[in-house]
């Protein structure tokens, strides 16, 4: 039963991530809105200075988000790939099923780089998502988000015997 629980986690980070990175394609101007309003680092009384500059290159705005949709779309496919071997290893041996659950876990580390790397550890801080109500949102999200992922993470992780 465990087996079959750790196949269906790493298909929901694959179904997450795959269809947030969708949603990001089929909105792509408004996601690329989203990420220009925070790397305009416009609106921002609390914290009104930076020690680093605002980004307003619209290439380098469509870079940062094809960064976050293409990690998206390869956290999604390891951790199918990860469910799929798992799937077809469920009934092996301890050594094969572990063996089995490499992309799971590379999948759901992938969406903890997405969200907590990218949104928690730059969008954050840098970025100061937090001083805009759409960025506050996005940051609180990607928070739980990486959570989650972290979670199953270190569950698919612990070891069968």
């Amino acid at each position: 039963m465990i087996r079959i629980l750790k196949c269906s986690l790493a298909l929901f980070v694959a179904l997450f991530c795959i269809m947030y990175a969708l949603q990001n394609v089929v909105n792509l101007q408004a996601a690329y809105g989203f990420v220009a309003l925070v790397a305009g680092m416009d609106g921002h009384v609390a914290y009104p200075n930076h020690f680093g500059p605002a980004i307003g290159s619209p290439a380098l705005i469509w870079l940062m988000l094809w960064i976050i949709i293409i990690g998206e779309f390869s956290a999604g496919l390891f951790a199918a790939k990860g469910a799929l071997d798992m799937w077809k290893a469920r009934g092996a041996d301890a050594a094969s099923f572990n063996a089995a659950k490499k992309f799971g876990i590379l999948g759901a580390g992938f969406a903890v780089l997405v969200w907590f790397g990218l949104f928690g550890s730059i969008g954050g801080p840098y970025f100061q998502m937090w001083q805009t109500e759409a960025g506050l949102n996005a940051v609180r999200d990607a928070s739980q988000f990486a959570m989650l992922n972290g979670m199953v993470m270190i569950f698919l992780s612990l070891r069968d015997d």
